[in-house]
């Protein structure tokens, strides 16, 4: 198997990393409902069977090479959804304030216009930026090490203020990346039509 087919993305839509991408997704309400209700310790496993599909696909999608544009849509989605849903079941609890979760989906609606802007001017998405990728990162691990405190309270001398850490720069730097992908996005569209890069040359993502 030469480089080119190893990396070649599909349209393909019932492949196994996208049934695992698609389990991961089926999850999210049950584990939005555990995290409500309190069930903290069943929400922890739920959150680790995710984590493990979540590997297991990418890992799948590249030796079985079926890796798809689906599944480039759907693996980053399931992580939102998940940041989405632990920030309102915590939130609906008490544990973190709402504003956190306004500051959290504000930017992903700022990055939906983005999108929007940008393809009224025929552009696709812009590149992921590598500070987008580490708030991602710190969001992602901050919100279970928080819940690990209200599953086991003993350890939430130590999991609190670590938890707390990676979600204040998480939004920090969230935000940071948001301010990125505006200044980005104003340069792109103001680039005159006749030096505007082909459809070709854009960059998904």
């Amino acid at each position: 198997m030469g480089p080119d087919t190893a990396h070649q993305v599909s349209s393909r839509i019932f492949t196994v990393p996208n049934i695992l991408s698609f389990f991961r997704l089926a999850l999210v309400p049950v584990f939005l409902v555990l995290v409500i209700e309190g069930y903290d310790v069943l929400a922890l496993i739920v959150l680790i069977v995710s984590s493990a599909t979540d590997y297991l696909d990418g890992v799948l999608a590249r030796r079985l090479n079926q890796v798809s544009r689906l599944g480039q849509l759907l693996d980053p989605a399931a992580d939102r959804f998940f940041i989405f849903a632990t920030l309102i079941g915590l939130a609906v609890r008490g544990i973190v304030p709402w504003w956190l979760v306004a500051v959290i989906v504000g930017r992903d609606a700022l990055l939906v216009v983005i999108g929007i802007t940008l393809a009224n001017f025929g552009y696709g998405p812009l590149p992921v930026h590598h500070i987008g990728k580490i708030a991602t990162f710190c969001l992602f691990y901050a919100l279970p090490i928080l819940m690990i405190g209200q599953a086991f309270p003993a350890a939430d001398y130590i999991s609190s203020p670590i938890g707390w850490a990676f979600a204040l720069w998480g939004a920090f730097l969230y935000w940071w990346a948001g301010v990125i992908y505006i200044v980005e996005t104003v340069r792109v569209i103001k680039i005159p039509r006749v030096n505007r890069p082909s459809e070709s040359d854009t960059v998904e993502g």
